[in-house]
């Protein structure tokens, strides 16, 4: 009681008083903007700002009041100024990147190729994931091609268009090429995926087999000509039978490889592996006859047509009509590869008719050309079209 009753009687004693300070805040925090010329003033022992009201007209306590003054000329020249482009972060300059304007990007623009990117991740994702499922590589294998129906009637379609050009003479490379894979496509395509559903193995191998041996001699006009077209030359040698003979001849064909694919087993069921070696030796001997063949022929002819001598060289020496005997090894070659025999003694049976009326035809014309010459060598080689057979 004593010590809070001498507590209480004790006078106060005065807080000591310190200087005022000034702050002036650095010059070019506000460079933009124009504040009071006068200097804050803050109390050490206080919190409070003293703003000189005084001096200071322009301010304004009101909550709806913007508390600075207009931005001046100058400064509105800083802002209206073409702004530079915004580059990468500094972090990534060790990168060595070229600037980066980003100045045009949207929103919109950032939207449409975030959804790219996230099509492009799904597809990929879906891809992965497909090709690491053992079904499809069991049952859907990627040498297992779904024919589309609408995509053969269009092909077809665009190749007897072009045909129709190139009979006109005003077809172009790209409509030349389409008449080959039209028709191409027709005879080792399209009979077994229609009977199998689907394809596999040998009628691919066979598509792009058909392409190369009937592009032989349509690489040699365009390797002496530049085109594809025949040159101008004496109509004599112009031989063939008469229209429909051809026309029939081509239907056959047609039909003979349908009944090759209608005839064979299913696709998945022919074997694979060295029982198809010898299919393969085929595959070689054809392709030899007819390349060597065109390129005797082109060599001892004039314009690719007119012969300049009789070709005693190459597979000249085992038959007397080469070109057509490849032709006719080609088209068994197809049965073959199916395992159908007897479409296999049919379309052998046409082109052995066919191909026999047009080499009499041929024979004919040459011993009136060369005489002598080419009896002797009628009698040297005496196989028109398979040796030791006909």
């Amino acid at each position: 009681m004593g010590t809070a009753t001498r507590f209480l009687h004790s006078p106060a004693l005065p807080l000591p008083t310190l200087p005022r300070t000034r702050l002036r805040p650095p010059a070019s925090q506000f460079s933009s903007f124009a504040l009071p010329s006068r200097a804050l003033l803050l109390h050490p022992n206080s919190t409070h700002l003293f703003f000189p009201i005084k001096n200071s007209t322009n301010l304004s306590l009101r909550p709806n009041h913007k508390h600075l003054t207009s931005i001046s000329a100058s400064s509105q020249s800083q802002f209206q100024s073409s702004p530079e482009p915004r580059t990468l972060p500094k972090p990534f300059f060790f990168l060595r990147f070229r600037a980066i304007d980003l100045s045009g990007i949207t929103p919109l623009t950032v939207c449409k190729w975030s959804a790219v990117l996230a099509l492009a991740l799904a597809a990929a994702k879906k891809t992965a994931s497909l090709l690491l499922d053992p079904f499809f590589w069991t049952y859907f294998s990627i040498a297992w091609v779904f024919w589309p129906w609408l995509l053969a009637i269009l092909l077809a379609a665009y190749g007897l268009y072009s045909f129709r050009r190139h009979s006109l003479g005003c077809s172009t490379l790209v409509e030349q090429v389409a008449i080959v894979t039209s028709t191409v496509a027709w005879l080792t395509l399209v009979p077994p995926a229609h009977f199998n559903g689907f394809l596999e193995g040998w009628p691919i191998a066979i598509f792009f087999i058909y392409h190369y041996f009937f592009f032989f001699e349509s690489s040699v006009r365009k390797r002496l000509y530049g085109d594809l077209y025949p040159r101008p030359h004496d109509s004599k040698w112009d031989v063939g039978l008469p229209r429909a003979a051809q026309i029939g001849f081509a239907v056959f064909v047609f039909i003979g490889h349908w009944l090759a694919a209608y005839e064979g087993p299913e696709l998945h069921l022919i074997l694979g592996g060295w029982p198809n070696a010898v299919t393969w030796l085929l595959v070689a001997m054809t392709l030899f006859m007819r390349y060597h063949s065109v390129l005797y022929l082109a060599k001892y002819s004039e314009k690719v047509v007119v012969p300049t001598a009789v070709v005693q060289f190459g597979p000249y020496r085992w038959v007397r009509h080469p070109i057509y005997a490849s032709t006719m090894l080609l088209f068994a070659l197809h049965c073959i590869t199916l395992r159908a025999p007897l479409s296999l003694a049919y379309l052998v049976a046409v082109c052995l008719l066919y191909y026999g009326q047009k080499a009499e035809l041929e024979e004919a014309l040459m011993v009136e050309t060369f005489g002598e010459t080419y009896t002797e060598y009628m009698k040297k080689v005496r196989y028109r079209l398979i040796p030791l057979l006909y």
